[in-house]
């Protein structure tokens, strides 16, 4: 079974490099990345993972941030968090499209 993301900055139009995240099974964090140029972190499949449940951490505020975009303090998206099960069997794809105020996800291919 495997796991990859892709995340996209759909205020900009184009991958969102630069993204840490973070994989988590309950409160143990399993992997620590950040994305590519392609907004993909090619690590994550390299990780052995079983039939459960999982969280998917983006630290999208600081991405954000990073490309000169301001923010309200608080922000109104700072973490973005998505909570998924994998049943044991294939492929997870699970991407993020996000801009400053909203976001989405979807099981991909």
């Amino acid at each position: 079974m495997s796991l990859s993301t892709h995340v996209l900055d759909t205020a900009h139009g184009t991958p969102a490099q630069g993204v840490g995240l973070h994989l988590l099974s309950g409160r143990e964090v399993l992997f620590a990345g950040t994305t590519d140029a392609d907004g993909r972190c090619p690590e994550l499949r390299e990780l052995s993972l079983s039939a459960g449940l999982y969280r998917l951490e983006f630290d999208v505020a600081d991405y954000f941030r990073g490309k000169g975009v301001t923010l309200a303090e608080p922000p109104f998206l700072d973490r973005v968090g998505i909570d998924f099960g994998m049943d044991g069997v294939g492929h997870y794809h699970v991407p993020l499209l996000v801009s400053p105020y909203g976001y989405s996800t979807y099981r991909g291919s």
